[in-house]
């Protein structure tokens, strides 16, 4: 297998052939993320794509899942991922599912009946990103596409037969907005009822607007008590019912697993033993950061 650069996939992706169809990231600009600085978005020439494949059926003698990378493959065009999806269904019959990051972007120029035939094909999952519901962190944030947009999209998703899993970010508001966040946050995830939701939260890195905005002051970070009350929030207002929630990621401070709303009240109450400081919080140096 032959990849360039960093490689970023899902936490649930862990066990997956990865596969790279796309350099980068289409979009590239939010505000608080620098995972694909370091390259220029592009497409892959399909017969790199086909000979990684290859490679990959010739040393695995079973593959269940493959995940196509980088950070949006979803958006490349419906004959390019037709050829992809035709040639793992013919070299590695056995795979069970195929994955993409899709952003709302992406996910809005496709047509439902080609996100239909591509659920048909072999895709079966999109993870997309909602980070916030708050229509000015959008904005701020620099996503793309408003809150609105981006319901609109989990669900042609949804309704494509597609299965989705959708991200929000613990602690995006600051101190400044955390309630405005978390409440619009709830919202967004109760009008898509996605399949999985993953909560993770707001890491700052250098060389990003969101450093220099901690820097200059105009965001204050939560720490890890207020990123508990966010959360305690968010979940109280949620209702997705048969959603599984996790807030398991390496960056969260308080580990969650439940099943939405089946879980809330246990939820509820593991955060409110942390807010009394009888549920321990993780430390970032005990995980290597």
């Amino acid at each position: 297998m032959r990849y360039s650069g960093d490689v970023y996939r899902p936490p649930s992706e862990a066990h997956s052939l990865i596969v790279q169809v796309t350099y980068g990231c289409s979009h590239n600009k939010c505000a608080f993320c620098n995972m694909y600085k370091a390259k220029r978005f592009s497409i892959r020439p399909i017969e790199e794509v086909f000979e990684d494949l290859e490679w990959a059926r010739a040393h695995y003698a079973y593959i269940e899942r493959v995940f196509l990378a980088d950070g949006d493959a979803l958006i490349l065009p419906m004959e390019h991922l037709q050829r992809i999806l035709e040639f793992i269904r013919e070299r590695i019959p056995e795979c069970q599912r195929v994955a993409v990051y899709g952003s709302p972007k992406s996910i809005i120029t496709k047509t439902p009946a080609q996100l239909e035939t591509l659920h048909a094909e072999g895709l079966g999952i999109v993870y997309m990103g909602l980070e916030s519901g708050n229509e000015e962190l959008l904005k701020r944030y620099n996503k793309g596409e408003t809150a609105a947009q981006i319901v609109e999209a989990g669900l042609k998703v949804r309704r494509a037969g597609l299965t989705l899993s959708v991200t929000a970010i613990n602690g995006m508001g600051g101190v400044e907005m955390w309630q405005p966040h978390a409440l619009d946050t709830a919202a967004a995830l109760s009008a898509m009822k996605p399949e999985y939701i993953g909560l993770l939260t707001l890491r700052v890195y250098h060389g990003t607007p969101l450093a220099q905005w901690v820097q200059e002051g105009t965001l204050t970070q939560l720490d890890p008590l207020q990123l508990a009350a966010e959360t305690r929030l968010l979940i109280e207002h949620l209702d997705s019912e048969g959603s599984v929630f996790r807030a398991n990621h390496a960056s969260n401070y308080l580990i969650l697993k439940g099943t939405l709303n089946r879980d809330k009240a246990a939820l509820l109450k593991k955060i409110d033993a942390a807010l009394e400081g009888k549920q321990p919080f993780r430390r970032f140096v005990e995980l290597g950061f």
